[in-house]
């Protein structure tokens, strides 16, 4: 070939030379930023962090157990370290895997890695994928954990058959005859979302019964499944749009708050969505024909109240109102945006109750998101037997209009065992029971007396000159260890009292917190009501004697020799007090006027002859009972603050503007005032 002819060679195949060594320079570079940055939006839509983020593990560096009923499988290591991630993956390897379920070494993965999903991930969405998990994320060296599955599900070339029966690795095809919202909320459900790993029924080889709608059984796409004791609720026109689109983004809406797995899908995942794409996922979910026995709902109904006779004449009501009516009200409302509804709660009344069962037994913390910063929790209540349970959780189901259906000890012993519960901690201190008031002979008396004391406004408001009751100091009805419980408290009494300079008996107890922290008018000794209020008080003193030490009586010590730090007090206040209590210290209310939380401070609050005016004795009580429902601790969620914090804030708050007391002239005649009062 001459000079000539190599020149006009050339000249053809320059072009098409030059074009292939770009293409080489360009896969060898780093791919655009829009493109990693496009990948990381899908990751997120793919909540691949959740599974790929073992508890305080590094990002997407894998070894989260994950439980199925064939064995434990530990997810991987996909950060882009050569020798323990997938750095040396191509990407024909990665859609191989993500596609197929193939690994790079051609063993079959399991399908916990839902694949026959992200088989519908579109080729721009699954090279931006690619690009951002092996440029946008740092690489770890992490050795993957084997997995520990049962023979004969550990042979994995029987995936292979499972693959060949089960899996339709085709790319999502748009419905031409829809929008293109209804479409991109199809795509993200089916594909990215992968929703029905969780919400569709599977099975016998555990397959999803359905991988979309448009299929023969694709009426049991997204219509509820129970697995691990939690019930993943039909999804099927469940909600609204605004209501799915809220609950997907902050965790909670009109009619529940995430729990389960579901609070790490918003927390990690939903939270992130777009503002289009949430509308277009909730549109699309709104559209799927409800159905019907697949579906297990009814009509919603109208919220009704519990009738008095449904709340105090039986043992579920009385449970409710002893365990759960501080934070969900007695209207099943719950409390705005902090503690949940119960009254038509999706969850709730859903026709399988293991997720209710699985909460009550186990506890409950919210989704914490960019809009919802703040974490609200519930204790776990196993340390109630199974017929408590039961009677509660069926009280809940039936009632405010709610159409669930009852529940049986049964069910409750079925899911106490699954769970496979630690016992409580052994507690000398016994919760009594409102439930057991009905088995004795005065019982009418008795749970009228229950009820003075936990709704002192309501019932007595002649007497009561503020916003608060008996039980706003002696909570849950007097019943909770170190929340000034009125176990055995009968025996002390008649005893002498410092502050009177007298010896006093229990009505004239029960009278002086009427003047100083209700600051209101006491109540005659021979009334009804007095009579009603002692008999209660006296039903707790069970076997305790005068001189008897009584565990869990009054609260918590403190260090007296503390000294409070006003500006730190305001601040925890602030952190941690006025989300319930106000930020001016105004308490707060329900939307029917009555109060949830009472006033700190204000005319609506305790007088300066309060005990808890003065910071110590108010130190003890929030130490031991406050921050209420922000943690898990029985049987209130306390989440305890230290003994400074509790000291500087209670300082803050009783040094607060309130109702003067006519009587203070009268307070310790014999001498002995604390240092900490307010006069």
């Amino acid at each position: 070939m001459n000079f000539r002819s190599v020149l006009r060679h050339l000249r053809v195949y320059l072009p098409t030379l030059l074009a292939l060594l770009s293409a080489s320079a360009m896969a060898a570079s780093d791919p655009p930023a829009e493109q990693i940055k496009r990948g990381e939006y899908v990751a997120r839509l793919g909540d691949c962090v959740a599974c790929h983020t073992a508890a305080n593990g590094k990002p997407m560096a894998g070894g989260l157990a994950l439980s199925s009923p064939f064995g434990v499988i530990y997810s991987t290591n996909i950060t882009p370290d050569a020798s323990t991630g997938i750095g040396k993956y191509s990407y024909a390897q990665f859609d191989q895997a993500m596609r197929k379920g193939v690994a790079a070494d051609g063993h079959n993965l399991y399908p916990a890695m839902p694949f026959p999903s992200y088989a519908k991930i579109t080729s721009d969405d699954m090279q931006a994928l690619f690009a951002y998990l092996q440029h946008g994320v740092p690489p770890v060296q992490q050795a993957n954990t084997p997995s520990t599955m049962k023979w004969p599900f550990s042979m994995r070339w029987g995936l292979s058959l499972w693959k060949a029966v089960f899996l339709d690795d085709e790319v999502f095809k748009p419905d031409l005859a829809k929008s293109a919202l209804w479409n991109r909320g199809s795509y993200l459900a089916q594909g990215l979302g992968h929703c029905g790993s969780c919400h569709t029924p599977r099975g016998l080889a555990f397959q999803e019964k359905a991988m979309g709608d448009a299929e023969s059984s694709g009426k049991l796409y997204l219509s509820g499944f129970t697995f691990e004791a939690w019930h993943a609720v039909n999804l099927r026109d469940l909600w609204t749009v605004p209501e799915t689109v809220r609950f997907l983004k902050t965790g909670r809406n009109s009619f529940g708050a995430a729990s389960g797995s579901m609070t790490e899908v918003i927390q990690h995942s939903t939270q992130y969505f777009t503002d289009a794409d949430l509308n277009a996922l909730a549109e699309y979910l709104k559209s799927l024909p409800a159905g019907d026995a697949a579906n297990g709902r009814k009509a919603p109904a109208v919220v009704t109240q519990a009738s008095a006779q449904e709340l105090y004449k039986t043992r579920g009501g009385l449970g409710y109102v002893q365990f759960c009516s501080t934070c969900h009200r007695r209207d099943g409302l719950g409390v705005g945006d902090i503690f949940p509804p119960l009254a038509q709660n999706t969850s709730v009344q859903a026709k399988d109750a293991t997720s209710v069962i699985h909460i009550m037994l186990s506890g409950w913390q919210s989704a914490v998101t960019q809009t919802t910063p703040r974490a609200f929790g519930m204790p776990g209540y196993s340390s109630l037997d199974d017929r408590e349970i039961a009677e509660i959780a069926t009280f809940v189901r039936t009632k405010w209009g709610n159409q669930g259906e009852p529940v049986s000890v049964d069910q409750v012993r079925k899911i106490r065992d699954e769970l496979k519960l630690k016992p409580a901690e052994p507690s000398k201190f016994v919760t009594p029971r409102f439930a057991a008031l009905l088995e004795r002979p005065n019982a009418d008396q008795l749970i009228q007396g229950m009820r003075l004391m936990t709704q002192t406004k309501a019932l007595l408001p002649e007497h009561v000159g503020n916003e608060l009751n008996c039980s706003s100091c002696h909570l849950n009805g007097g019943t909770v260890a170190k929340g000034s419980p009125f176990v055995g408290i009968s025996a002390f009494f008649p005893s002498e009292a410092p502050r009177a300079g007298r010896v006093i008996d229990l009505e004239d107890r029960i009278n002086g917190c009427f003047k100083r922290s209700m600051n209101g008018k006491p109540l005659a000794k021979t009334s009804a009501e007095m009579k009603a209020m002692v008999a209660y008080t006296d039903w707790m003193q069970g076997s305790v004697k005068m001189g008897d030490k009584v565990p869990g009586r009054g609260t918590e010590k403190i260090d007296k020799t503390l000294v409070a730090n006003p500006d730190n007090g305001k601040r925890v206040y602030g952190d941690q007090c006025a989300v319930c209590h106000g930020q001016d210290g105004q308490g707060m209310k329900q939307a029917d006027g009555n109060v949830a939380f009472p006033a700190l401070w204000g005319d609506a609050s305790f007088n300066i002859g309060a005990g808890m005016a003065r910071t110590y004795t108010a130190a003890a009580f929030v130490k031991a009972n406050m921050v209420m429902g922000h943690g898990q601790k029985f049987p209130l969620a306390q989440g305890n603050l230290s003994d400074q914090d509790a000291v500087d804030v209670a300082h803050y708050f009783s040094h607060m503007p309130r109702p003067d007391f006519a009587g203070k002239a009268n307070d310790w005649p014999k001498g002995g005032k604390p240092a900490d009062a307010r006069y």
